[in-house]
């Protein structure tokens, strides 16, 4: 593929934003970027990325975090600065890739070819879905979604100027709970296609 395409993808939990941001991958012949970021920044140092895993997409303890003439000590916003770093590198070399999360919408957004997407669904398809994913109870899943719904929100809004979910800060917020995982995702390469230009 010649032309450049960046697609940047934020998720509800459970929502199934990751498949449908790896079928959009497939279809395209394009990396995809999620938490193997870490792999690819720590690379076989295995220790590392075990040890910082914990802190990926985690805002800094305020009562722990010194920043010192642009220097901070908090794992969380080093780990962050890391991962927006890679990104950055990644477009400026002229790469196409999806990514998830991370506040890549953001980042990308003075690209040209950059295209991006909020996945939200009905609460009950997202119940349903981390019980069978992570084998929880309803009530365990329930406060699952709403606590990493909460993180994921405090992170974005503390790295970007726009709001998380709100569909001012993307190109199309969509709710795959309406067509399902598959079809969600044929829609928004349609999207893609049409807007790239692309056979």
């Amino acid at each position: 593929m010649e032309k450049q395409i960046l697609i940047s993808l934020g998720r509800e939990f459970g929502s199934g934003g990751h498949k449908i941001a790896q079928k959009i991958s497939r279809e395209l012949g394009i990396p995809y970027y999620d938490k193997n970021i870490l792999e690819k920044i720590f690379g076989d140092d295995r220790e590392s990325y075990e040890h910082i895993e914990e802190y990926d997409e985690r805002l800094p303890n305020p009562f722990l975090t010194r920043r010192v003439r642009g220097y901070t000590n908090s794992l969380e916003e080093i780990l962050a600065e890391k991962q927006f770093e890679f990104i950055r590198n990644k477009a400026e070399k002229g790469e196409s890739f999806v990514i998830v999360g991370r506040c890549a919408e953001t980042i990308l957004r003075d690209y040209e070819n950059h295209i991006s997407f909020f996945i939200l669904a009905d609460m009950y398809d997202k119940i349903q879905r981390v019980m069978d994913r992570e084998n929880r109870e309803e009530r365990d899943a329930i406060h699952r979604i709403q606590q990493m719904d909460a993180t994921r929100k405090k992170y974005h809004n503390y790295y970007s100027d726009t709001k998380w979910g709100d569909s001012r800060g993307y190109d199309i917020c969509i709710n795959a709970s309406g067509l399902g995982l598959d079809k969600t995702a044929d829609i928004l390469l349609d999207y893609i296609k049409t807007k790239m230009e692309l056979e």
